[in-house]
């Protein structure tokens, strides 16, 4: 059978109607739970309650692409985490008596869900893509000018049951930082940190309800803060990358350090490091931000933002 299940069953309780949760038949003198209850309508037998628990977590890794199916049952998935991949940072960059030195400033990073439940039907497909994270501007040509580096990707899930392929969200990357418009001799360049990510959201959220899970116990929706941010109903931008002033410190063969990436997941997540005087950025991870790399005087490289994420299950979500 793959008829899909009524968002609500109903039994009487003591002369009230009540929605069923859970339903048990006596067998050999012994109550026993009710996997699926079917109903005879006009000659056919319809599915009409199903006892759905939690499903197990998946994990869909950046870079990833694919779909899946709504399973038989469930009314609702609880996005633990997904993030959009964070921006990458620009490396140093060194001159030849420009008076001057340059760091490069931090990445910023992705749009982030921590902890929501939103409606969906059972039956429905969905296909995801998973947000990478951007590359590091670390250019060589014309003696490291100018640096620029990528934005991350978006990390999206769409419906796929009509033609409009609507977004049940869209969570945009964090952007790359850059420097730009110096000369090796001068002047020195301008260095811009990576922009923030914001979020689009269409679905219908739970913020109220319970539902089994996977340990049998029925819960409220409103315990899920095992995500990244730690509290239920969570969604926002990201972060946009540091940077401190210019980004450039005054005197030939003068030493700056590279400035961190934007944490993501609402500062959850740091971003990468920037790099210590003499030395390389580091990368984001989980939608955070690139480290940009320092200059003492010789230049360092940024690095690379953080890929994204989705982590998921599906629920039975009764109101």
């Amino acid at each position: 059978m793959t008829d899909t299940v009524p968002n609500n069953t109903y039994g009487k309780v003591s002369g009230t109607w009540e929605k069923a949760q859970s339903a048990y038949v006596k067998v050999s003198g012994v109550w026993q739970e009710v996997d699926e209850i079917y109903a005879k309508r006009f000659g056919d037998w319809k599915l009409v309650f199903i006892s759905f628990a939690a499903t197990p977590y998946v994990t869909l890794s950046g870079g990833s692409s694919g779909t899946f199916t709504v399973p038989i049952g469930a009314n609702a998935i609880h996005i633990q985490s997904a993030v959009a991949g964070g921006g990458g940072a620009a490396g140093g960059a060194d001159y030849d008596k420009a008076g001057g030195e340059s760091a490069g400033a931090g990445g910023g990073s992705g749009a982030y869900i921590s902890d929501k439940v939103a409606t969906v039907f059972d039956g429905t497909p969905y296909s995801y893509e998973i947000g990478t994270g951007g590359a590091p501007g670390n250019q060589t040509s014309n003696y490291n000018q100018p640096r620029v580096a990528s934005a991350g990707t978006h990390t999206k899930l769409i419906d796929e049951s009509t033609a409009f392929r609507f977004p049940l969200f869209d969570l945009y990357p964090g952007g790359g930082s850059s420097g730009t418009g110096g000369g090796v001799q001068g002047p020195l360049r301008t260095n811009t940190r990576g922009s923030a990510g914001p979020n689009w959201e269409s679905f219908v959220h739970f913020t109220t309800g319970t539902f089994k899970d996977t340990d049998g116990i029925m819960k409220s929706v409103t315990t899920l803060t095992d995500g990244p941010v730690g509290v239920f109903n969570q969604m926002g931008t990201g972060a946009v990358g540091e940077l401190s002033g210019t980004g450039n410190c005054g005197g030939d063969n003068c030493s700056i350090a590279g400035f961190n990436g934007g944490a993501s997941y609402a500062g959850n997540i740091a971003g990468g490091s920037g790099g210590s005087i003499g030395s390389a950025g580091s990368a984001g991870t989980r939608g955070s931000g690139g480290g940009g790399g320092s200059a003492s005087p010789t230049a360092y490289n940024g690095a690379a933002g953080g890929a994204g994420e989705i982590k998921y299950r599906f629920l039975r979500v009764f109101d």
